[in-house]
């Protein structure tokens, strides 16, 4: 895919920000010493981490160029790095691993959270949150306007980047036996949107990417305004005109 735009995830900053805050407060962390954020995106949620932990050692890591880029210019004081979370390992004595909306992307996800989990020193906590949300319309009707437009050969097999997350159980047997605790629970947040079209807006600088990524502008275009329709007649207005964008999430604390 191209490069994330971090101007287009920050259009809902508070939105997306809200679940790096729930997951945050349940860490079991009083002092930490050293901090990883992965999958740091623009560093809204590794600021949440530096006024959670002042005098702690906070880096953020991401594969994005342009939100490291936006990261660095945020906290110009905070370490950042370019870096895949499947070919890194963290430092010694690193106290927390926090990764808000990043595995879903990763393949093979849970090895990647035992391999983490394994390198945490005793008491070292690795929290997770991740979208549960495949099933939703804004992501079924992604689908669908892919298999169903002249583009459908071209996105059949570039679309599929990400597979849909086990139950709360697969994570419960995959990283128990390294865990002295486990928290595992769901979310379903209803975020208030202006519109439909802010709907879409949303998924543009997340789970739109691969549809759109591959189609010439025209054809972006096309595809855009057919979503648009679908999404209008999904999430019709509130009373006062508002839609809620029904968005459900996984969150996992595990402490070494």
């Amino acid at each position: 895919m191209a490069d994330w735009s971090a101007e287009q995830y920050l259009k809902f900053e508070d939105e997306r920000t809200r679940p790096s805050r729930d997951l945050l407060v349940q860490i079991p962390v009083a002092d930490a010493r050293r901090v990883v954020d992965i999958g740091c995106g623009p560093g809204n949620s590794t600021e949440l981490l530096v006024k959670r932990w002042p005098q702690a050692a906070v880096t953020g890591i991401d594969t994005s160029a342009d939100m490291l880029r936006q990261a660095r210019e945020r906290l110009p004081a905070q370490k950042f790095i370019e870096a895949n979370v499947a070919h890194w390992m963290p430092p010694e004595n690193t106290d927390v691993l926090f990764a808000n909306a990043i595995f879903q992307w990763v393949p093979g996800h849970l090895r990647q959270l035992q391999r983490l989990t394994g390198a945490l020193p005793r008491g070292g906590v690795l929290a997770v949150q991740m979208p549960d949300n495949l099933d939703e319309p804004v992501h079924v009707l992604m689908r669908d306007v892919a298999q169903s437009g002249p583009w459908r050969e071209q996105l059949a097999e570039k679309a599929r980047v990400r597979d849909a997350l086990p139950a709360p159980g697969g994570y419960y047997d995959a990283l128990g036996p390294l865990c002295t605790r486990l928290d595992i629970w769901h979310t379903i947040y209803n975020h208030v949107l202006d519109d439909a079209a802010a709907v879409v807006e949303w998924v543009k600088g997340t789970g739109l990417r691969p549809f759109l990524d591959p189609l010439e502008a025209p054809e972006r275009k096309q595809y855009i305004t057919e979503y648009s329709a679908r999404i209008a007649a999904a999430y019709p207005p509130q009373a006062d005109g508002k839609v809620l964008l029904r968005f459900p999430r996984i969150f996992i604390v595990a402490v070494k």
